[in-house]
């Protein structure tokens, strides 16, 4: 489980968390939407471990983030743009990430094999395509096995094939029970993907709930038009109309009243 309570983050004057509270149960897809700049980055980073919160809390299956890195190794992460080192070769990174986790890779040939980068395991970084560096990147996120997986904007750059291939294996992923995290402004994509949604606008959560819920409450069909009636309309769901379901015992989980 992923708890997170009263989170805020500046960078100089500019406020991106604005005290921010949730708790995600394990084994949940979920789908992190908004408008460029609503801080679901800074977010995904602040739980990697990778920004500093000005104040707040954040425990990540029990442990609580405070200088603390062990629970990294629960942790797969595929970022949007991922900088590697141009020279190195793709076998010698992949060997070079898991000198680094000392952990086994459990699936890297089957990964290898999936995303059909056997041909691109020679070659220098710098002389790969963009989708085959996506296609090394969820490689990199998914071959230790870890349990709780992060994907920002994952197709991005890739071809229908490789977008296809890269969707049935987060759905295996999703079915052996990982807990996953999605962000993308392609809403067909997590319609597919996951089944419940965090909609942040401004720094704020503004929904945290099912999917469905979010569809009916806005009597809409899409997910697309969904949120962006939340984005036409700031005061709908904002902090004051949610409320936690009565249908769960999870806690923080929220639905628009």
């Amino acid at each position: 489980m992923i708890e997170i309570k009263d989170l805020k983050k500046s960078f100089g004057d500019l406020q991106v968390l604005k005290g921010m509270n949730i708790a995600i149960p394990k084994g949940q897809a979920t789908g992190i939407v908004g408008p460029n700049g609503a801080g679901k980055t800074t977010l995904i980073k602040t739980i990697l471990g990778l920004v500093k919160p000005d104040s707040g809390t954040l425990h990540v299956n029990g442990t609580r983030l405070n200088g603390d890195w062990l629970y990294r190794r629960d942790i797969g992460y595929m970022p949007q743009v991922a900088r590697y080192p141009e020279n190195m070769r793709v076998y010698e990174l992949l060997n070079f990430i898991k000198g680094l986790r000392d952990q086994e890779a459990v699936y890297e040939q089957e990964l290898i094999e999936q995303f059909n980068l056997q041909s691109e395991l020679e070659k220098p970084l710098r002389t790969l395509s963009g989708g085959n560096r996506q296609k090394i990147g969820a490689t990199l996120a998914m071959m230790f096995n870890p349990d709780i997986l992060f994907f920002d904007e994952p197709t991005a750059g890739l071809d229908p094939r490789s977008s296809h291939k890269f969707k049935l294996r987060v759905k295996k992923e999703r079915e052996e029970g990982k807990t996953i995290f999605i962000t993308s402004h392609i809403m067909s994509e997590l319609e597919q993907l996951v089944d419940h949604v965090i909609f942040i606008l401004d720094g704020n959560i503004r929904y945290y709930g099912t999917m469905s819920d979010l569809l009916e409450h806005s009597q809409e069909d899409r997910l697309e038009a969904a949120i962006a009636r939340l984005m036409d309309e700031p005061m709908y769901g904002t902090g004051s109309e949610l409320k936690q379901s009565e249908e769960t015992t999870s806690p923080l989980k929220m639905e628009l009243a």
